[in-house]
């Protein structure tokens, strides 16, 4: 991508906090109230600066909207109990990778914290080692985990997206008219990836409930709330970028 053997690569902007480390904060989990809280965030001041860091440093940006282009689409926790509010959570045997910020974020709100690897979670509820796991909704179905965990709650963890990164020169160097072209192309093929995988995520449900499982869409607004304080303390502590508890609420109405 540096050198522009390649013009554009399609990944999570995990890619780019080489060059700009604040952007390890564009999905923290229970941040946001919904996606379009989220998408009014990734449009701020802020993060546009966090983007305009990394490209500075490496040549390489998002096209067009960073959040066009959903992935998950959305996330869920599965359990072998029903899950149906933050009370549920508290000492909920819950499988997590490991990641530090994860982890300290499921154990304040309640849930009691097991690092397993991802291709041990289908054994491990099978077992009681876990009760629970979080995953994007399209996995769901494909790891099979609804045949020991029946029981499906739509949480919005956190909203992720798919990056479509580019070389800057490259893209500098295309006439105006390409430029217009590759973002109209862009706009629509984000509209229909989201109703697409809208569309394949229902399904899927459908075919998960008949035979036998229980889905529920959780108010998340508890979380929210519950990790207000773990934030602040962060931020006091100087943990998070300088601004971001201010961008998150000034995002939080149009």
């Amino acid at each position: 991508m540096q050198a522009g053997v390649v013009n554009i690569y399609a990944e999570g902007f995990g890619y780019m906090r080489k060059w700009a480390p604040e952007l390890s904060w564009i999905s923290p989990a229970f941040v946001f109230d919904d996606y379009a809280h989220w998408q009014r965030f990734m449009g701020s001041d802020l993060v546009k600066g966090w983007f305009e860091k990394a490209a500075e440093i490496s040549g390489v940006g998002p096209l067009g909207d960073p959040t066009a282009v959903l992935r998950g689409p959305f996330r869920v926790m599965v359990s072998n109990k029903p899950v149906n509010s933050l009370e549920d959570v508290q000492g909920l045997k819950l499988r997590m990778h490991p990641d530090k910020l994860a982890i300290a974020s499921w154990s304040h709100l309640g849930a009691e914290v097991i690092t397993l690897p991802w291709t041990e979670v289908y054994q491990s509820i099978q077992k009681n080692i876990v009760q629970a796991v979080n995953s994007p909704i399209a996995l769901v179905e494909s790891m099979r985990f609804n045949e020991v965990a029946p029981y499906i709650a739509r949480h919005d963890e956190y909203w992720q997206s798919i990056g479509f990164m580019m070389n800057l020169k490259a893209y500098d160097a295309l006439d105006e008219d390409v430029k217009a072209g590759l973002l109209k192309a862009y706009n629509e093929a984000g509209g229909y990836s989201q109703d697409l995988m809208f569309k394949v995520a229902d399904e899927s449900i459908e075919r998960m409930t008949d035979e036998g499982a229980t889905y529920v869409e959780l108010d998340t607004a508890p979380f929210v709330e519950a990790m207000k304080p773990f934030y602040d303390e962060m931020a006091a502590s100087g943990e998070l970028p300088e601004g971001y508890m201010e961008a998150v609420e000034a995002a939080r109405t149009e």
